[in-house]
């Protein structure tokens, strides 16, 4: 779940290891190259915490923000599942 504080958008997510939080950091960096809107992030092994704020907005959270967030959501959704 995304939380709105201290204008901005944070969301900490929580892998099985360090590839696979990489794997979703090469997938959201993609993806914010291509909106031109990079986010504010880091990583420790399994989990990949992401600020979002709009620093041309005076860094301040916007639509842009709050439609990337949705577009990051999205891709742990496609993420296949474990067959078990």
């Amino acid at each position: 779940m995304w939380t709105n504080g201290n204008n901005r958008l944070t969301r900490t997510f929580v892998f099985a290891d360090f590839v696979e939080a990489f794997g979703f950091m090469t997938q959201v960096a993609l993806l914010a190259e291509k909106c031109d809107h990079h986010p504010t992030w880091s990583n420790t092994y399994n989990r990949v915490t992401i600020e979002l704020s709009t620093h041309d907005a005076g860094n301040i959270v916007t639509e842009k923000d709050h439609v990337l967030a949705r577009q990051i959501d999205q891709i742990l959704n496609r993420k296949p599942k474990s067959k078990t």
